[in-house]
């Protein structure tokens, strides 16, 4: 009986949770903030909501926990009377490590991938991916994809309709320590799975 209770609770908080975020994203975009479709941006992410109406995101960009974007800079206030704002650009298809900060006035090209715990205080190229304080680029995309097709290649895969966390029981989350002990492994087609709505993110928005 209590695990019923406590099954019911989760799913009504779980409902919860998603509601506040979708009423967040719609009071960004009343503000003049564009948010585009299949966007990961989850409630960590934290977004200069005094000028929210200069930052847009494009279509399915994602944010990773606890990321930062900010649109003006107060820190010379006190000596000029004055702060700076800027536009910040992120385009299409950009992924953006975890507590990753973006400040004002950067342009983010189009499929670049910017690494955990990077500062973006200039604008990064297009197919590029980018780390660092300040964040510059590593290497091009397409280097940085082929070297993960060829660990894909050497190393297990595990579906993500059968190992995402939501069918995990003792023996899969067993196999997949077994799989990582020597290297890494991968987990395969959750973005497929996500754009036919059989993932479990619920910090997207709709597509």
């Amino acid at each position: 009986m209590l695990g019923i209770v406590w099954r019911l609770l989760r799913g009504a908080r779980a409902r919860l949770e998603v509601a506040r975020l979708h009423r967040r994203w719609a009071s960004l975009r009343a503000k003049g903030m564009h948010i585009g479709r299949g966007v990961l941006l989850p409630a960590s992410t934290s977004i200069d909501t005094s000028h929210c109406f200069l930052i847009s995101i494009g279509d399915y960009t994602g944010f990773g926990p606890e990321c930062m974007i900010l649109a003006h800079d107060a820190q010379m206030d006190e000596y000029l009377d004055a702060a700076r704002i800027g536009r910040v650009i992120i385009h299409d298809s950009c992924h953006i490590g975890a507590r990753s900060i973006i400040l004002a006035g950067v342009e983010i090209g189009p499929r670049t991938v910017v690494g955990a715990g990077s500062v973006v205080s200039r604008s990064l190229p297009p197919d590029s991916v980018c780390a660092g304080s300040p964040a510059r680029v590593i290497c091009s995309l397409e280097t940085y994809l082929e070297k993960h097709r060829a660990r894909m290649a050497a190393r297990p895969g595990f579906a993500y309709l059968e190992y995402d966390e939501r069918f995990l029981d003792a023996r899969k989350q067993a196999e997949l320590i077994r799989a990582v002990a020597d290297g890494d492994a991968y987990l395969l087609g959750g973005f497929s799975a996500e754009r036919q709505g059989l993932g479990d993110d619920t910090d997207r928005t709709p597509l």
